[in-house]
C-alpha cells in the first residue's frame, strides 16, 4: 500500500476549499491491514470512503457548527475537507472493506484475499 500524499486547493463554485491529509496509522497482520484515520469534524453523512480498482479514497468535510437560530454574517475560519488516496496492494480483498467511524478516528479493516493468508499444511506420515 502506498500514500499518494497531494495536497491542493479546488475551486467549488468560484469558492476555495481547503484539502488537508488527515494524519493515518496503517498495521497489518497476517489477515489483513486496519487503516486508522483522524478526521474530527467529519459526520458520517460528510464522509466518503471508496474504493476504484486498486485506489482507496477517503473524503470528509468538517461541519462547522453553527448555533440554532443564527446565521454567519463574517467568519474567517474555513471548514478543511479532509482527502487521502492510497494504493492497495492486490494481496487485499477490496470487495470485504469494513468502516466505523467514532470519536473523530476512521477505522477501516481490508482483508487479504484467501491465497494470500498463511495457510497451515497438515503433514503425514507415512
Amino acid at each position: 500500500m502506498s500514500d499518494n500524499q497531494t495536497p491542493t486547493v479546488r475551486s467549488n463554485d468560484a469558492q476555495a476549499q481547503r484539502t488537508v491529509l488527515p494524519a493515518v496509522d496503517v498495521f497489518e497482520d497476517a489477515s489483513g491491514i486496519t487503516l486508522l484515520a483522524d478526521m474530527p469534524g467529519v459526520p458520517k453523512e460528510r464522509l466518503d470512503v471508496k474504493v476504484e480498482a486498486d485506489t482507496l479514497s477517503i473524503e470528509g468535510e468538517v461541519v462547522a457548527p453553527t448555533p440554532e437560530g443564527l446565521e454567519a454574517v463574517y467568519a474567517e475560519v474555513r471548514v478543511p475537507r479532509y482527502r487521502r488516496t492510497f494504493t492497495l496492494s492486490r494481496e487485499l480483498d477490496t470487495a470485504k472493506v469494513d468502516a466505523n467511524l467514532k470519536d473523530g478516528v476512521l477505522t477501516l479493516r481490508i482483508p487479504k484475499q484467501a491465497h494470500a493468508q498463511p495457510r497451515r499444511v497438515e503433514v503425514r506420515v507415512g
